[in-house]
Order: C-alpha cells, then structure tokens, then sequence
C-alpha cells in the first residue's frame, strides 16, 4: 500500500508516536507498504516548528533536512495536476488549502492519506486510513 502521511502523522510519527493507533503504526512500519510526504506537509511542519506549537532541539530547517534524510519517505511532488485537483477534489465548503493539496495529491498519485483529520476521513475521491 502506498500511504501518504498527514502532517500531523508524520510529526506524531517523529516526535509522539504513541499518538498513532497500534493498527495504523503496524501499517506505517510494515516494509511492504511505502511512505509518502507531500511537500506542502514539509512547508506546514516548517510553520508549526517557527510559530512554537511544535517544538524540536535544532534549528527548523536542519531538523526537518535531518529527519527526510534518516526516513524512508516517497516524495509526493505538487505537480499542475495537483494544483488543479485541489480545486475540484470532494472536501465541500473545507477550506483550508494545505489538506486541499494533501487530499488532491492522495487522489492524483493513487494514495491512501492517513490522517485523524475528520473531515479529510469524511471526504470523497481518495482513500484514507485513520491514523
């Protein structure tokens, strides 16, 4: 299986583990399936670690170039295809952009997002798994 990581997933996955259920997380480090990161997740994580609501002991950009560098991620690029998608994808009157991009690049590239987002887990158009 091909799962794309949620934001919040990935950063529960680095710094809080036990926040991912135990079916999720034997999912996530099963060796048959692949890990994916939009880099739109990349850019939030980045706003989370400077506004302080995440906190790590490095520098933002060493600690994010640090931990892409030790994970076996897919990088999921935004591509034309995903801009467009993000417009059109099945979220209703949900607004905000960067799960508009994460969902429109689960649709296009054929992922299943995992995510605890409810209203990403009630959307249409691509596959989720509850994180």
């Amino acid at each position: 299986m091909k799962l794309l990581l949620d934001t919040h997933v990935w950063l529960w996955l680095l710094l809080d583990p036990k926040r991912i259920s135990k079916q999720t997380d034997r999912e996530l480090r099963a060796l048959t399936n692949e890990l994916w990161l939009s880099p739109i997740s990349v850019w939030e994580a980045s706003l989370l670690i400077e506004a302080k609501r995440v906190r790590v002991k490095e520098p933002v950009h060493a600690w994010i170039q640090r931990v892409l560098s030790e994970a076996p991620l897919q990088e999921a690029p935004l591509t034309h295809q995903v801009a467009l998608e993000s417009r059109t994808i099945g979220l209703g009157a949900h607004a905000d952009p960067a799960d508009r991009f994460i969902a429109a690049t689960a649709a296009v590239y054929e992922l299943t997002l995992v995510t605890a987002d409810e209203r990403l887990l009630g959307a249409r158009g691509f596959k989720t798994l509850e994180a």
